[in-house]
């Protein structure tokens, strides 16, 4: 195997295992504050335009790793719309507790 086909699927297991913490504790947590839709809806639009790019390259491990971006990003935006509380995502007031 080339050395450099093995670095590339080296590096990709690595960048797609540093994301599953953050995708796990966002999807475990339903807190995505630290986001912005804006931040999440921009990162979707550089993925889609980025994939012109990255499926015009021969088969390989980038291939895998931006589709894993693709997916990763686009869960983040969903669980964003999905988990937040009040409008435009802010969290709805909390209820005063009777004792």
């Amino acid at each position: 195997m080339n050395v450099s086909v093995l670095a590339g699927m080296v590096s990709t297991g690595l960048f797609a295992v540093s994301y599953l913490p953050m995708l796990l504790k966002a999807l475990h947590t339903r807190n995505l504050d630290s986001y912005s839709l804006g931040y999440l809806a921009l990162s979707n639009v550089a993925n889609a335009v980025h994939s012109v790019y990255v499926f015009s390259l021969p088969l390989g491990p980038i291939w895998l790793l931006h589709c894993f971006y693709v997916v990763a990003s686009a869960l983040l935006l969903i669980w964003y719309l999905r988990f937040r509380s009040g409008p435009a995502g802010h969290p709805a007031p909390q209820q005063a507790q009777r004792s």
